[in-house]
């Protein structure tokens, strides 16, 4: 029985939620003569900053595939409905949606059918008929096929505003184990190839603009959390290499949800979602607030605090850096002070010019003082309350009415959206 194209969409629509990585563009792909354009303010499935809401067509290729990945509701084993789109419906669907105005671009995944070099080709076929036929200047996220010719990730870069391709595991023994057809070279070689290529790529359009762009939007890729028994001291550092080996534009964390069952698979009830959010606010704070992985964690802390947040668990180990006196502090200093963040440490370099700030005038520059009061001084005064000790400030802090914090299966906006500063 042959499936009408929505209902192909549906399904294949829902086989593409887990895959989180595919928010916030930064790209600028021009409007000249076409439809659509991509903004340099981001596309995603949230509310943007200044209240906008955006969105992609967030959809597979197929369902179909060739691995058997334990954790992957489309592995192979599992007895569930195939199908597939051709690259010409995905451009029809895709221009029917924008013009309808449900969608500001695409993010096409798939299964892998036959071999990762005929998918990538299908993939890319998709992209180069919604640039060229249908003169789409909108935002494309393509991910590429662990192990696909090194031509035709470069084919997909040019097509493409950004590119993906998910470690998905943090260990090579992790990933030998839930999904022994791939390996941990076929994932990583294409990620340093777009790297590299992203780095020519600018290099030579400083020399001509005529140059074409090379995925404008760079590279990004997916960790899943609580699939396997690494810890979060060795999430985090591997975070930290990608960022600063290969220049990734974000590492996405996405909490192990129990949709098929496997033995080799832990028995987990309920999703990781609370550990999933502490990684994306140590993971802000490697790429925003001049932390290091080992600062964060070590090994008398492998994990992550469930009931602080990263900045919090560190200043209480490292109180004798505290309490910092708030008119002095050099603006890293700052950034380092609980419930201080990039933007109200900003504002109080600037307030500090015109005078002095007392504490009054540190929560009308946006600093969470439930947090803050316990690590600043203000003109040598102190607001927090009882012996500064480690043990006692935990409990205050533990105490303190926390703002509700929304957990999601995705979580696509950044950790410091969903929970102020940090």
């Amino acid at each position: 029985m042959t499936l009408d194209l929505m209902d192909r969409l549906k399904i294949l629509a829902d086989g593409a939620k887990y895959d989180v990585s595919c928010s916030s563009s930064g790209s600028s792909r021009s409007n000249s003569n076409g439809v659509g354009s991509a903004a340099s303010s981001g596309i995603c499935h949230t509310w943007t900053s200044d209240g906008r809401c955006v969105s992609l067509l967030k959809i597979l290729m197929t369902n179909a595939c060739v691995y058997d990945c334990a954790y992957c509701v489309n592995r192979r084993s599992n007895d569930i409905p195939r199908v597939a789109l051709t690259p010409d419906e995905i451009a029809e669907l895709t221009i029917g949606f924008y013009r309808r105005n449900y969608i500001e671009g695409l993010f096409l995944s798939t299964g892998v059918v036959r071999s990762a070099d005929y998918t990538m080709e299908l993939l890319i076929q998709a992209a180069r008929t919604l640039r060229q036929q249908c003169r789409f200047n909108g935002y494309i996220h393509l991910k590429l096929v662990p192990g696909a010719d090194p031509l035709l990730v470069q084919q997909a870069g040019l097509w493409a505003d950004r590119v993906s391709i998910n470690l998905e595991l943090p260990t090579r023994e992790s990933l030998a184990l839930l999904a022994p057809d791939k390996t941990r070279d076929a994932v990583v070689k294409p990620m340093r190839q777009v790297s590299g290529l992203i780095t020519v790529n600018r290099a030579e359009r400083k020399a001509s603009r005529k140059v074409p762009r090379f995925a404008p939007a760079g590279q990004s890729t997916q960790l899943i959390v609580g699939a396997t028994g690494e810890s979060d001291r060795q999430i985090v550092t591997l975070s930290e290499q990608l960022y600063q080996r290969l220049d990734l534009k974000r590492v996405y964390y996405s909490a192990f949800i129990p949709i098929v069952t496997d033995s080799r698979l832990p028995a987990r009830p309920v999703a990781p979602l609370k550990r999933e959010h502490r990684l994306y606010q140590a993971d802000w704070l490697l790429r925003y607030y001049g932390f290091a992985a080992h600062e964060l964690l070590d090994e008398v802390h492998p994990n992550l605090d469930q009931d602080l947040d990263p900045k919090t668990g560190w200043a209480l180990r490292h109180l004798e850096l505290f309490p910092v006196e708030i008119n002095r502090a050099g603006y890293e200093e700052l950034l380092r002070i609980p419930g201080v963040g990039v933007r109200s440490a900003q504002r109080i370099i600037q307030a500090r010019r015109q005078g002095h700030l007392g504490i009054d005038d540190l929560k009308t520059l946006g600093v969470v003082m439930k947090r803050a009061r316990y690590f600043v001084t203000a003109r040598g005064r102190y607001a927090g309350e009882g012996p500064f000790e480690s043990n006692m400030l935990r409990r205050k802090l533990m105490d303190a009415p926390q703002r509700p914090v929304q957990l999601s299966l995705t979580l696509e906006q950044p950790a410091g959206l969903i929970t102020g500063e940090l």
